[in-house]
């Protein structure tokens, strides 16, 4: 699957590149093309394919060898995401271009496209990254950088800037006019060292939009970081090039087929511009970090390896056990019933190391995600195409599942997207009522009060329940992050600083991911976990998005231990090239290193400095792994807790639980394990 009219192709290294023959779709094209070796691999532009179906032929001194089948698809997508979504605002006239100042004009056409197009900075002596108008005319106050191959270039970055996929994406690469060629598959700049870093932004909002940034997500129209920029001097200083794109920032459009299709096709836009790749390495927090899980499990080969940071493992599960479930919560705290609850009880039951974490300063996360007309909604979006019930049935719903429709497909008695979102049966504070830190009475009236959502993410009164065939579909599309599909063969870094008492972005989301791998794999070994101290003025999540360069630097080490191997891609083999001195551990506050396996609970120095803590559903009794979107029930049982409860206490949760409570010991419902990768919507 290719974009565009062209594809960078390797021809079999059996044969000899001399006595090549190549034709497309019958003619011979052999004349026409650039053939010639590239880092040991015969390699040639291939132009002039047309839409739909194309056959590559190759011979060898007239004897056919090799065949291969192409299918082309619109620059402008979609390749495997289903029907382009509508609206959708273009905004490359508000797109900011970094350092060199301006936008991109207005769009050439309706999927938002312009013309690529290719700027130069510099970093100066002084650290400063500054324009480069002249660029075969390097500035006196040019920086130099060595490269990790031990090349010492000036530190002059080429930045493409260009539209695939109605997505605005930037490719940044040391690159100097003045000694190096231009660049093409055959003449690589110097300073480049072969390897790629794609950079995924955070956030998570369904807004229906193009984005005007890569870096930034937008809150009322204030820009706010998202993750690292395109032109990011101390990956571009070591050689790496890097790149993104507005669809790859989640605060611009939160849909993760979207993005494993846009990243797919930047990356080759790259590959056919730039050459063969030894390398493309992921690496983003957050929103950052659910693209990277869910791209590599659902569409493996896309990234070699991921290194996540601030990590939640996909949006579907955050949803339910977070999400949805802190605005309930946080309506339910100030009810008259219970407006008694202390800090440290309200804490108790929603999980979290501080509940003020998760309270109404949220940035409308909870309920919003779920809202079809809330901040989502949000500028560039006309009101007058906005969802409204009475006003506009018809209008846009920015919810998360509205904006996957083709994913989840449409409810028939809505018309709107299937959700999976499910409440039923969960025992709110069940673990605080155990552990004598709420009465029976708090724990009752809070399950009496908690209520649900209705379609419009509206309190009610009852319990949200969940679309049966909409979780059948999350399980079986890979929505939920399980360890399984590519996951289990990818390498993962995960380094996670730590922010509980003040960010939603906890520790035990590291274990969250880690019991998914081992329920899959038998083990998590091939996921590295550091920890990492937190300056206690972060309180924002592009603070706490990092990846210090030694860890990129055993990332890469990683991948080529892999590349050497020639067993067939497993998790074995990805766990055995671990190189021996990447080891799961923390980083205390006073700078020593401890290396120790990971656990949720019990002893060890990291645990001791840096403890975990939950969420709402693990407060409720659910498992770690929070891989459960609907819960199988279990008959209420009145015997059942820590501490006794009277007759009528138990007859009043029988009402609220008449079908029983959740068993978390089982699967939950429609819960899948087997995966298929790849699909097409």
């Amino acid at each position: 699957m290719v974009s565009g009219d062209e594809a960078l192709v390797e021809f079999p290294s059996r044969i000899d590149p001399k006595a090549l023959s190549i034709s497309l779709n019958g003619p011979d094209i052999t004349k026409a093309l650039h053939v010639e070796q590239s880092d040991g691999r015969t390699i040639a532009l291939v132009g002039g394919l047309k839409p739909g179906k194309n056959l590559l032929e190759v011979g060898e001194r007239g004897k056919a060898r090799a065949k291969l089948e192409i299918t082309v698809y619109p620059r402008s997508g979609p390749i495997f995401s289903g029907p382009h979504q509508k609206p959708f605002i273009c905004q490359t006239n508000e797109f900011e271009l970094p350092i060199t100042g301006g936008n991109l004009g207005p769009p050439l056409d309706s999927n938002c496209s312009i013309e690529t197009r290719v700027d130069y900075v510099y970093k100066a002596t002084d650290g400063a990254l500054k324009a480069l108008p002249n660029p075969s005319l390097p500035p006196a106050d040019v920086a130099r950088t060595t490269t990790k191959d031990g090349r010492e270039v000036n530190f002059i970055v080429r930045v493409e800037t260009g539209t695939v996929n109605r997505s605005i994406y930037q490719i940044a690469i040391l690159h100097d006019p003045s000694v190096d060629p231009a660049p093409d598959p055959w003449h690589r700049p110097s300073g480049w060292n072969g390897r790629l870093i794609y950079n995924f932004g955070g956030g998570c909002r369904a807004a229906y939009q193009q984005g005007r940034s890569i870096s930034f997500g937008y809150h009322s129209g204030k820009p706010v970081p998202m993750g690292k920029a395109i032109v990011e001097p101390d990956w571009l200083g070591l050689g790496y090039a890097t790149a993104g794109a507005t669809l790859t920032t989640w605060q611009n459009n939160c849909n993760d087929v979207t993005s494993a299709e846009t990243a797919m096709m930047v990356k080759e836009r790259f590959i056919e511009h730039y050459g063969p790749v030894a390398h493309v390495m992921g690496s983003g927090g957050s929103g950052g970090a659910m693209q990277q899980f869910l791209i590599a499990q659902n569409y493996p080969g896309i990234l070699d390896g991921i290194m996540v940071q601030a990590t939640h493992p996909d949006y579907l599960s955050y949803n339910t056990s977070v999400v949805s479930d802190a605005a309930l919560l946080d309506r339910v705290f100030s009810l008259p019933d219970l407006k008694g609850l202390t800090d440290d009880q309200q804490t108790a039951i929603g999980g979290f190391a501080n509940w003020k974490v998760i309270g109404k300063s949220w940035l409308g996360f909870s309920p919003g995600w779920n809202v079809p007309n809330g901040a989502s909604c949000a500028s560039p979006i006309p009101n007058s195409l906005i969802y409204d019930r009475e006003k506009n049935p018809r209008g846009v719903r920015c919810t998360i599942v509205d904006n996957m429709i083709n994913v989840y497909g449409r409810d028939p008695k809505t018309g709107f997207a299937r959700t999976p979102l499910d409440n039923v049966g969960v025992q709110y504070g069940l673990t605080a009522f155990n552990a004598g830190e709420i009465t029976a009475e708090q724990f009752i009236v809070l399950n009496e009060k908690i209520g649900g959502y209705d379609v419009d993410g509206r309190f009610v009164g009852g319990r949200t329940t969940g679309d049966p065939e909409a979780i059948r579909i999350a399980y079986a599309t890979g929505r939920v992050a399980g360890g399984g599909g590519g996951l289990a063969s990818t390498p993962i870094l995960n380094t996670h600083t730590y922010v509980d008492e003040f960010d939603h972005h906890s520790r035990a989301d590291i274990f969250m991911s880690r019991d998914r791998l081992i329920a899959a794999n038998g083990d998590a070994g091939n996921m590295v976990t550091i920890t990492l101290p937190s300056d206690r003025n972060l309180d924002r999540v592009h603070d706490i998005v990092r990846l210090p360069n030694k860890f990129l630097l055993k990332m890469e080490e990683w991948l080529d231990n892999i590349a050497r191997d020639p067993a067939v891609e497993s998790h074995e083999k990805t766990v055995r090239n671990k190189p021996a001195d990447l080891l799961d551990g923390c980083e205390l506050p006073d700078g020593r290193v401890v290396n120790e396996m990971p656990s949720y609970s019990g002893p060890g120095k990291c645990n001791a400095a840096y403890p975990s803590h939950g969420t709402p559903r693990t407060a409720a009794g659910a498992p770690i792994a929070l891989d459960i979107l609907k819960c199988a029930l279990k008959p209420f049982d009145a015997k059942a807790y820590s501490h006794p409860i009277t007759v009528a206490q138990a007859a009043r949760l029988q009402a609220v639980f008449p079908n029983g409570v959740c068993d978390y010991t089982r699967k939950g419902v429609g819960q899948l394990t087997k995966l298929a990768t790849w699909l097409r919507y």
